[in-house]
């Protein structure tokens, strides 16, 4: 997903998807079930129809990190299409999810037969794409102040100066400072100061004003105490 909400994967139809292809199946995973492993051979791309997953990599010292949350609308495990290929990440199931499972050959025989599908997934692929080139510019220039600000703005789908938005998932501080590459304690104190200075509401749930884009842009105010 784009930072601005933007993606149109939503056109996908994917109860014709199923109905037409024999290698489409709906599928249900429960909290915390996995649905596929980092190293795991790649057979099969998904589209999340309800729910969340969660997207983590573990590095060869077993440092695990969260790369990305994925909710309805979100298409994953593209690497399939590259025959042989490994999975580079875990994914497993946030919360009760629902999920179209697409096996290589599904894919394969809708891109030649279906426009429309063929420029959903390959927007998918164009936006999947530039996310991680955000993401390594964010990891290689900006603080994690900055990186937070503009996870929590992508996660509540932000787009107008006067807009307010709840991130309808649960997130806990613990998650923030996975996916931003800190302390659970330095999201606190960022979170703190964000609250302070009105660019979110927190109680249970996290409302997200667009004015936190002021952060990432350098305009934020400086002078309060977190």
């Amino acid at each position: 997903m784009t930072q601005n909400g933007t993606s149109k994967s939503h056109r996908f139809d994917y109860r014709a998807f199923i109905l037409r292809y024999a290698g489409a199946t709906l599928e249900k995973y429960a909290v915390d079930k996995p649905i596929y492993a980092q190293g795991d051979l790649a057979d099969a791309a998904y589209y999340i129809v309800s729910g969340l997953v969660k997207v983590t990599v573990t590095s060869a010292q077993g440092k695990e990190a969260v790369l990305a949350l994925l909710k309805a609308g979100d298409f994953f495990g593209e690497e399939c299409m590259h025959p042989g290929h490994r999975r580079p990440a875990t994914v497993s199931a946030k919360m009760t999810s629902e999920l179209v499972r697409l096996d290589r050959g599904s894919i394969a025989r809708a891109l030649g037969e279906h426009s429309d599908f063929a420029g959903v997934f390959l927007e998918h692929v164009l936006e999947q794409n530039e996310r991680l080139r955000e993401e390594l510019v964010d990891q290689l220039f900006n603080s994690s102040e900055k990186r937070l600000a503009r996870i929590l703005l992508t996660l509540a789908n932000s787009t107008r100066e006067d807009q307010v938005s709840e991130i309808a998932i649960p997130l806990t501080q613990e998650t923030l400072a996975s996916m931003v590459g800190t302390t659970r304690p330095r999201v606190s104190q960022f979170m703190n100061k964000f609250r302070k200075l009105g660019y979110v509401d927190y109680n249970g749930t996290i409302r997200v004003h667009n004015s936190l884009m002021r952060v990432i842009t350098g305009e934020a105010e400086q002078n309060i105490e977190c």
